[in-house]
């Protein structure tokens, strides 16, 4: 079992094993996480930047043993709550960035991202990093870089409890075209629209 902060239970021994898809361009069906780490991975080999997704930390409670060389969490909680999705350094900026997908083709549910990831992306602004979210539309193979600034500005609307329509989305984002290599060239968009500021 895994425990969320909110108390909610999770059982992770039932979960279904997913199977990491290539990393093939004509694959529509990857997921979008996959094509970030892809992307990150293309930036580091090259020396480009150095970003990674942030591990979260994990408090094992329960350990069953079935066999002697194997070892099965049963109970698990999350020590705190998590901040944002990804973490690193480009060109010497600080970059932290959430990605989110969803099927829907008119609008961005905002019932993922939490208060305090919210509270986190404005504490980052305030130390001059660049902040963002990548959101990728999979139903119309769209995906969007949102700097932090619109998306806390929307969210404070209702606290997130309305889904953010892709009208505003398209108005105040920059579309990404997914391509080989890099999957999803997000740092294309750092430098010309965060980093050159225009």
């Amino acid at each position: 079992m895994v425990n969320y902060p909110n108390a909610k239970r999770v059982s992770i021994s039932k979960a279904p094993r997913l199977k990491t898809p290539s990393i093939d361009f004509a694959n529509r069906g990857m997921r979008f996480e996959t094509l970030i780490n892809d992307s990150n991975s293309y930036y580091l080999s090259r020396n480009i930047a150095v970003i990674h997704k942030k591990p979260t930390p994990v408090q094992i409670v329960k350990v069953d043993y079935p066999r002697r060389s194997r070892a099965k969490i049963v109970e698990a909680y999350f020590r705190q709550a998590s901040t944002t999705d990804y973490s690193g350094v480009y060109k010497g900026y600080y970059i932290d960035f959430e990605a989110k997908e969803t099927r829907q083709t008119s609008s961005m549910p905002l019932k993922n991202f939490h208060a305090h990831q919210i509270i986190h992306m404005e504490n980052v602004l305030k130390q001059q990093g660049i902040c963002f979210v990548l959101l990728h539309f999979s139903t119309l193979q769209e995906t969007y870089l949102l700097p932090a600034e619109p998306l806390i500005s929307f969210y404070q609307i209702d606290q997130g409890g309305k889904s953010m329509p892709l009208s505003y989305i398209r108005e105040h984002g920059f579309e990404i075209p997914l391509q080989s290599h890099p999957s999803i060239p997000y740092l294309d968009v750092v430098d010309k629209y965060l980093i050159g500021g225009n």
